[in-house]
């Protein structure tokens, strides 16, 4: 699994972990959040995903990075946002476990879905926000979950 950073370029997820855990580990009296987002966008015969991590020092700034990936093209609204949902659940499963593996359990991770009361994502809302719950993991829907809808969103156009 690859990553990009905005100003370290391509990263391994080894190399993804340790600059997030650098960041915080800098100023380790701030207060954290570990926010991970998966948005989509459809083109011609495919459909862009892109999965963000940022790891925000409240009040003080963040740092991203993020994986892009295509699928075949899906015709279903309901089954990208369910996909967008699995990639998130994916990258969070495996930053948790390095977490706890490294002794880091305090950043808690929160989990942006791009789906929201306004539009014709509000249907799903129950469905994704029940399976993130049932992961174990904290979840935002919109307006509020800027992780999905703005940061990964800006890398699937």
């Amino acid at each position: 699994m690859e990553f990009t950073s905005p100003s370290q370029g391509r990263l391994t997820f080894e190399e993804t972990f340790r600059a997030i855990t650098s960041y915080a580990d800098e100023q380790p009296e701030e207060q954290y959040k570990l926010i991970i987002g998966t948005d989509s966008q459809p083109h011609i015969d495919n459909v862009c995903f892109v999965t963000a991590i940022i790891i925000h020092r409240v009040g003080k700034g963040a740092r991203y990075f993020f994986r892009r990936m295509y699928k075949h093209f899906m015709n279903s609204m309901r089954q990208r946002i369910y996909y967008e949902t699995y990639l998130s659940l994916e990258a969070a499963t495996l930053i948790t476990a390095k977490l706890a593996e490294n002794g880091n359990e305090q950043l808690n991770v929160e989990i942006h879905l791009d789906v929201g009361e306004q539009g014709e994502t509000k249907e799903l809302i129950r469905e994704v926000v029940g399976m993130v719950i049932g992961s174990g993991f904290q979840v935002c829907i919109k307006p509020d979950s800027y992780g999905a809808s703005k940061v990964a969103d800006k890398y699937t156009k």
